[in-house]
C-alpha cells in the first residue's frame, strides 16, 4: 500500500514540476533546462543526503546500478524525449510515453520474475486507458509541430518510454538493498550533470545566453518538486513495489495535472479528460485493493 501512495505522490510532484517547466518554455532551451534542473537537483539532494547521513547507505554496487539507471532513464531518455516532442508534438508524445508502463511490466517479468495478478492487470489497463483519453482531449498546438517524419518520432517516443522503464528497473536492486532515496537521486542526477555539461563541448549544443533570474527560480522549483521530491518518492516506491505497478502509477501525471491546470490557469479540462481521470482513479483503486 505504501508503494501505491508513494507512486501517486511522485506523479503529483512530477505534475507540479511540469507546470513550472511550462512557464519557462520558449525562454530556455531543452538541453539548457535539463542542465540547470539536474545541477540544482544534485546540489539539493547531495546536501540533504550529507546532512541526513544518506550517503552511508550507498556502496559501490548500488552506485553502479544507479549510474546505469541514470544513463537509461535520464541521459538517453532526455535526449530522445526532446526529439520526440519536436517531431510529434506534445499530445502524441505524451501518449507514446504512457507505453513506459507495459514496458516496465515486461522488463520486471523477464529480468526480475515480477508478476501481476488479474486484478492488478485490470487496474494497469484502466490507468493506461485513462491516460490515453486524457491525452486525446481537445487538440491544442499539435498542428504547429514542424513537418518531421512521424514514424521516426513514434520510434523515438517508444525508445524514450523504454529508457524510462529500464531506468526504473536498474534502480530497483539498489533500492531493495537499502539505498537512501535522496542519496540515490543525488547519484542519478550527479551522473546526469556530468553528461549534460560534457555536451557543452559540442558547439551546436551550447546555449546563446544564460537564463534570466526568474527563469532560474522557476527551474529551481521544478527541480525541487520533480527531481528532489518526485524522484525520491519514486525511489521509495521502487523499494516497496514491483517495477511495473510503480511505473504505471507514477505515469498518471497527465491525469493529476488536470486539476492543477484548472486551479492555476482557470482552464477547465474537457469531458474526455475527466472520463480518463475517472478510469485512472478506478484502476488505482483496483491496484490498491490487490496490493
Amino acid at each position: 500500500m505504501l508503494a501505491v501512495a508513494f507512486s501517486l505522490a511522485a506523479a503529483a510532484a512530477f505534475a507540479a514540476s511540469a507546470l513550472y517547466i511550462d512557464s519557462v518554455t520558449g525562454r530556455v532551451g531543452p538541453l539548457q533546462l535539463s542542465r540547470w534542473q539536474m545541477g540544482l537537483a544534485f546540489l539539493m539532494t547531495a546536501g540533504l543526503a550529507l546532512a541526513l547521513g544518506g550517503w552511508r547507505t550507498i556502496d559501490l554496487q548500488m552506485a553502479l546500478w544507479l549510474t546505469g539507471s541514470s544513463a537509461a532513464g535520464i541521459m538517453f531518455a532526455s535526449l530522445t524525449f526532446v526529439a520526440t516532442i519536436q517531431m510529434t508534438g506534445p499530445r502524441i508524445s505524451a501518449l507514446l510515453f504512457t507505453t513506459a508502463a507495459p514496458f516496465a511490466l515486461a522488463l520486471g517479468y523477464v529480468f526480475r520474475g515480477e508478476t501481476v495478478n488479474a486484478t492488478q492487470g485490470a487496474g494497469v489497463a484502466l490507468i493506461v486507458a485513462g491516460i490515453v483519453l486524457a491525452v486525446l482531449g481537445p487538440r491544442g498546438d499539435e498542428g504547429e509541430r514542424p513537418p518531421k517524419p512521424l514514424w521516426l518520432g513514434i520510434t523515438l517516443g517508444l525508445m524514450t518510454a523504454l529508457g524510462q522503464a529500464t531506468g526504473s528497473l536498474l534502480a530497483r536492486p539498489a533500492m531493495l538493498a537499502g539505498a537512501d532515496p535522496v542519496a540515490a537521486i543525488a547519484v542519478r542526477t550527479g551522473v546526469a550533470v556530468v553528461f549534460f555539461v560534457a555536451l557543452l563541448a559540442i558547439p551546436a549544443l551550447r546555449p546563446a545566453t544564460r537564463p534570466e533570474p526568474l527563469a532560474i527560480r522557476r527551474i529551481g522549483w521544478s527541480a525541487v518538486s520533480g527531481m528532489v521530491i518526485g524522484m525520491s518518492l519514486l525511489m521509495a516506491a521502487l523499494a516497496r513495489g514491483d517495477v511495473g505497478i510503480v511505473t504505471t502509477l507514477s505515469s498518471t501525471t497527465p491525469i493529476l495535472i488536470l486539476p492543477m491546470v484548472w486551479l492555476v490557469h482557470a482552464r477547465l479540462p474537457g469531458a474526455m479528460a475527466w472520463i480518463g481521470a475517472a478510469l485512472a482513479v478506478f484502476g488505482t483503486g483496483l491496484i490498491s485493493l490487490a496490493t
